[in-house]
Parts: C-alpha cells; sequence; structure tokens
C-alpha cells in the first residue's frame, strides 16, 4: 500500500481549553501550530486530506475542511466525523494537529511499513497517533466514545519509534514554548 492509498484525517478541532483557547492558530516559528504538521502531510502524496476542525481552526492548504458537529464535540467525535466521510477509503492516517514537531520522515516510515491492517507510533513504550488504520477497524473508530481516541485500538499493533520530543504535544503555552525551543535548538 501506498500514500496514494490512505486518507488522511487531520484531526483540528479541540478546544484548546488548558491552552486558554485559539491553540491552533498560536504562532509557533512563525506559523500558525496547526500548519506545522498540517503543511508537512498537504505535501505527500495522500489519496484525500481531510481536516476535522471548528470555526477558530486557521487554514492549512490542501485539506479539505470537514466541521465538526456539534462543536466542542469530544475527540471521538472527531474521528467518526473523519471516518464517516470515506467508507470506501482502504485505509486511514489519523493526525493530531496539536503534534507539530512530527517529521515528514515518520509519516513516510508508518507508510512505508503499514502492512493494511494498523501501525502506530511508539514512544517511550506507548502506542499512539499518528498511525494507519485499515478499514477493517473503521466499524470500531466510528464507534468510539469520549475524548479518549483510538489508542486503545492500538494495542498490540505494530509500531515506529519516535523521539519522546518530537511527539510533544502542545496543550499549554508552556508545552508551545517548548516546542519554540526544540525548534530553535536544532
Amino acid at each position: 500500500m501506498t500514500a496514494a492509498d490512505i486518507v488522511v484525517i487531520f484531526l483540528a478541532a479541540g478546544r484548546g481549553s488548558r491552552f486558554g483557547g485559539g491553540k491552533l492558530a498560536a504562532t509557533l516559528a512563525g506559523r500558525p501550530l496547526a500548519r506545522h504538521l498540517g503543511d508537512r502531510l498537504a505535501a505527500l502524496p495522500f489519496r484525500r486530506k481531510l481536516m476535522i476542525c471548528c470555526e477558530a481552526t486557521p487554514e492549512v492548504e490542501g485539506f479539505e475542511r470537514l466541521a465538526l458537529a456539534p462543536p466542542g464535540a469530544p475527540l471521538s467525535r472527531s474521528i467518526a466525523t473523519g471516518i464517516g466521510e470515506i467508507p470506501q477509503a482502504c485505509a486511514a492516517l489519523i493526525a493530531l494537529a496539536d503534534m507539530p514537531l512530527v517529521p515528514t520522515s515518520h509519516i513516510e516510515n508508518l507508510v512505508r511499513a503499514f502492512d493494511g491492517d494498523r501501525i502506530a507510533t511508539c514512544v517511550a513504550e506507548r502506542a499512539m497517533v499518528p498511525a494507519i488504520f485499515g478499514s477493517r477497524h473503521f466499524p470500531a473508530l466510528l464507534s468510539l466514545q469520549g475524548d479518549r481516541g483510538a489508542a486503545g485500538l492500538l494495542l498490540g499493533a505494530p509500531a515506529i519509534p519516535l523521539e519522546q520530543q518530537l511527539a510533544l504535544d502542545v496543550d499549554t503555552p508552556e508545552d508551545l514554548a517548548q516546542a519554540e525551543a526544540i525548534i530553535q535548538g536544532r
């Protein structure tokens, strides 16, 4: 399977309550936070690129915007919104807009290693997104509940390691400052 067989579901509708709101539009290295991983994903030849968003989500070129309904719904609803749009797809890559440091090479490694079932990112022995799910997992993704996401579906999945600092999930202004420091240190 290649990137041309996979649909990206880019989750960018979070409330950002721990950040104080407006998280994905916050500036990181001169660009909105959501654009960092979004721009890298947009540059790859995926079949289709969907961004689950809210009104405040900044534009990311190359993505179709799908509004999360109702606004403020939990993470599981964002995933279901994306999966519900692609019933005939072979596979979906799920990625978070607030993980700005995930490199293109990691996404390419996930795609290369994907065998049609599922593959996760591994950070400190924990399976997480970005991850690719084959279509046989779509019913389970549609039935997720609450704000926990798809981590439970990744237990026992093959995984590609990612440095912990590159898996930084920006939830607070302090996390954003840490991401800026990591970028400046490269």
